[in-house]
């Protein structure tokens, strides 16, 4: 509630304001958008994969951008989605985002062995999804860092 401090009739009484104070509305709504300009970068895929690194440039990442995910137990995920190794291409093809003209990244844990990402691709390629990337950590790897010394 508000109060008017003028001195229009001259008594003691403070006459009350009906105006609306919103600063506290403007407060809280400051402080989430905070929150959520933190926590929208974060969200993009939960599925804990230890990516190996790469000193190669990094490229523009789409808008919505469809992930595939081998742990190191060789389990496939799309987006954050178990999926069997046989229902991938199906899975993918009920994903509207998931047109065969757009890019899949390629999520694979470093303990994951090159056939096994090998045979991932293949599986993507036979169902007609020729556009891979594969996806890294960005930094100095860990091969060429000694060389740098």
């Amino acid at each position: 509630m508000a109060v008017s401090l003028s001195e229009a009739d001259g008594d003691d009484d403070l006459g009350e304001s009906s105006d609306i104070n919103v600063t506290p509305f403007i407060d809280v709504i400051l402080v989430l958008l905070i929150i959520f300009m933190v926590a929208a970068p974060l969200s993009t895929v939960d599925v804990p994969v230890d990516l190996p690194t790469s000193s190669a440039t990094p490229q523009k990442k789409p808008d919505k951008p469809i992930y595939v995910s081998i742990k190191p137990d060789l389990t496939l995920f799309v987006g954050e989605e178990q999926v069997k190794r046989a229902s991938l291409v199906s899975t993918l093809e009920h994903i509207p985002e998931a047109a065969k003209d757009k890019f899949i990244f390629l999520r694979a844990d470093r303990g994951v062995a090159y056939g096994e990402l090998m045979d991932v691709m293949e599986l993507l390629r036979t169902g007609g999804y020729p556009k891979i990337k594969l996806v890294t950590v960005e930094g100095v790897s860990q091969a060429a860092a000694p060389a740098a010394h």
